[in-house]
């Protein structure tokens, strides 16, 4: 019979912790985590987020990687630096919202941005538009965006709790 002395368990409980930390440093993408860069002020989680973003190739990367740009602009010092991220982002998303018009996720990623831009920047103006899409839409979404949407929505202008609260029955 095999039997684990203490040290033992913990070797094995070391090992999964970390074998579990390197499937999702090889895995790549998460929806979770980068809503969770998102709604954070860690520009270090950012970077990590763009840098796993960087080693796939998929259809939302451009979208993604423009919020997230744009969020570290919010975050980041120096007028000048700040302004060339900014326009970084914002072209990337809104040529992911060019090109696929109808994708909610891709709106509410623009209206967290609008809502939560300085006045200065001109980016405002889709605001009424995307929060009807995502309130909409907000049933289709992958459950990692409904869960998104619905922790933005309780400190949104936008958007409102109440908005996505269906009583199950």
């Amino acid at each position: 019979m095999f039997r684990l002395n203490s040290l033992g368990a913990f070797s094995l409980g070391f090992f999964f912790c970390l074998f579990s930390l390197i499937a999702r440093a090889q895995s790549g993408f998460d929806k979770s985590s980068l809503y969770l860069a998102m709604a954070g002020t860690d520009t270090a989680r950012i970077d990590e987020e763009l840098r796993i973003l960087g080693r796939d190739d998929f259809e939302e990367k451009s979208a993604y990687e423009g919020a997230l740009l744009m969020r570290k602009a919010g975050l980041i010092r120096g007028p000048a630096h700040k302004l060339k991220i900014f326009k970084s982002g914002h072209q990337k998303l809104e040529s992911a919202l060019s090109a696929h018009e109808q994708n909610t996720e891709y709106h509410f990623l623009r209206l967290m941005i609008q809502e939560n831009t300085p006045g200065i920047l001109g980016y405002k103006d889709n605001m009424d538009e995307d929060a009807r899409i995502v309130k909409v839409n907000y049933s289709n979404l992958p459950e990692p965006v409904r869960r998104a949407v619905e922790v933005y929505s309780k400190k949104s202008k936008k958007l409102n709790p109440a908005d996505f609260n269906h009583p199950q029955g």
